[in-house]
């Protein structure tokens, strides 16, 4: 799991690339709240097009974002999610918290 980090004007974008797995998603949410703490930014993107495959860890992942993002009185958008995490993420009903694009 890699996670290229863009930030500016209180915007961060986090490009994710790999596998959102049990193992990866530990370390790419350390990664996350680390950026996050960071930039405190107001928005916050989670870009998915490199993500190779997702399991339940994907959606955790996501949630804790969202929490963080909560407590800045921020928000989270999900872009770019291929297929099998759409399935995942669909699944799990996430697009009911989370914008999904």
């Amino acid at each position: 799991m890699k996670i290229n980090t863009k930030s500016a004007d209180r915007n961060l974008l986090l490009e994710l690339s790999g596998e959102v797995d049990h193992h990866g998603a530990r370390e790419a949410l350390r990664e996350i709240e680390l950026a996050v703490d960071a930039a405190l930014p107001v928005n916050l993107v989670l870009d998915m097009a490199g993500v190779t495959f997702m399991d339940s860890s994907g959606i955790a992942l996501i949630l804790r974002a969202q929490q963080k993002m909560q407590l800045l009185d921020g928000g989270v958008l999900v872009c770019n999610v291929p297929p099998q995490a759409r399935r995942v993420l669909d699944a799990a009903g996430i697009s009911r918290l989370v914008t999904i694009r």
